[in-house]
């Protein structure tokens, strides 16, 4: 199993360098930025240029914010630059951050990500063939592409794609026309496999790909302390992430699979009364078991490799809380060894 670490929320172009080369050093596979408070993008650059083994990715890069030509740009100039280790990870958003923060339009969200990951293909195919750009579909269309504006061959191929996904529609698009899925968080082992596997076999199918040739890449909450203290302070941390997740409409049918659909509407009530610690304290022990590895350090990996062995290609700590950073030393040798 690969094994992945962030880049942080608080990341600035000033401490990515660093950041890169302790996770190399560490021994983590990869590493993701995320579209949050800062660009993706950027700080992958810096990571790449200080780095020499590690991947590099967005998880994720808001498709719907862009359009599949600028997002091919950037993908060929970041493979080109890493030498083939940058993984393009895309992720829709919801319809109010599409049309209210980034003012775009909103319509279909899985047919237009997978019109979005075809045309970008068919751009790619363009630029190292030199053949005609002619893509006509439903949300974009490019038809028009010059020798000035063609970059040629990539020496290193397109980057791989992966998108982030959690509803069954989602979910088979990654398996028609992506590399890689991005599980989010908030989910279980069970969702994962009543729901996702099958609807990822679905998309499978139609694209006549087999499970073998896509990576499925999961933040696996975890809990974890070396005293009581500690231990009770993750839980924490982690209860109250879950409750920010779970008062989202669109993430409904993970809690409704368990029995749960009710506590997201009582979430989603005191989400609009600004109430985050009330919300957090919903998150009983049964619910915080079912999302989250709660173990003792020594005991992380095998709690992670007993839920997620299998399922899972690539795995990362999913960790809202302050823990140091070798708490996770021996975590990552361990499961990279399992």
């Amino acid at each position: 199993m690969k094994v992945d670490g962030g880049l942080g929320l608080a990341l600035t172009l000033d401490n990515i360098v660093q950041q890169a080369q302790d996770g190399e050093a560490a021994g983590y596979d990869g590493f993701w930025s995320a579209e949050t408070s800062h660009d993706p993008f950027f700080p992958l650059l810096l990571a790449a240029e200080h780095t020499e083994r590690i991947q590099l990715g967005t998880g994720i890069a808001v498709a719907f914010a862009r359009n599949p030509m600028i997002t091919a740009n950037i993908g060929y100039d970041l493979q080109v630059y890493s030498k083939g280790r940058f993984l393009l990870g895309l992720g829709s958003q919801i319809k109010p951050h599409i049309t209210k923060r980034f003012s775009m339009p909103w319509s279909h969200p899985a047919a237009r990500m997978r019109e979005f990951v075809q045309a970008m293909r068919a751009i790619w195919e363009s630029w190292d063939t030199g053949g005609k750009l002619d893509f006509r579909g439903d949300f974009y269309t490019h038809t028009l592409m010059t020798p000035f504006f063609n970059p040629g061959p990539n020496p290193y191929g397109p980057p791989k794609v992966f998108l982030a996904a959690v509803g069954e529609k989602m979910t088979e698009v990654v398996g028609e026309v992506c590399d890689g899925m991005l599980c989010h968080g908030f989910t279980t082992e069970r969702y994962l496999k009543e729901v996702t596997l099958p609807a990822l076999d679905r998309g499978l199918a139609r694209s006549g790909r087999t499970r073998e040739q896509l990576e499925l890449s999961l933040p696996a909450f975890v809990v974890t302390g070396t005293n009581e203290e500690e231990m009770a302070a993750s839980a924490k941390g982690v209860r109250q992430q879950i409750a920010f997740y779970g008062s989202t409409p669109a993430y409904r049918p993970v809690l409704a699979l368990h029995g749960w659909g009710d506590l997201q509407d009582e979430l989603n009530a005191l989400s609009k009364q600004g109430e985050w610690v009330e919300m957090g304290e919903l998150i009983d022990d049964e619910i915080l078991q079912a999302f989250a590895v709660v173990a003792e350090p020594d005991q992380l990996a095998a709690g992670l490799l007993a839920r997620y062995g299998g399922l899972v290609d690539r795995i990362s700590f999913y960790a809202p809380y302050k823990a140091a950073p070798e708490t996770w030393l021996p975590v990552i040798a361990a499961l990279k060894a399992g």
